[in-house]
């Protein structure tokens, strides 16, 4: 499958799922299998983060509301 990336992954379980602005979004847990990765057309940019990094721009309210949180829930991020 390729994903809105343009990485080629396979699919793995569900990790969790939300409902925002009327919309359900399921989120899986995904392994690269190939391609460069790109922002896709509703993100300004796209990169690779550590935990510690993750939390610096979650302190700093750099992502999308209440991203951390559900990330958190589901057992995803520390």
């Amino acid at each position: 499958m390729i994903e809105e990336t343009a990485l080629r992954v396979s699919v793995g379980a569900r990790v969790g799922w939300v409902l925002r602005g009327g919309f359900e979004i399921h989120d899986y847990a995904c392994t690269v299998e190939s391609g460069q990765a790109r922002a896709g057309d509703d993100a300004a940019e796209l990169r690779w983060v550590s935990d510690a990094e993750f939390g610096e721009m979650d302190a700093a309210d750099e992502l999308v509301p209440r991203l951390a949180e559900s990330l958190r829930d589901w057992g995803i991020v520390p």
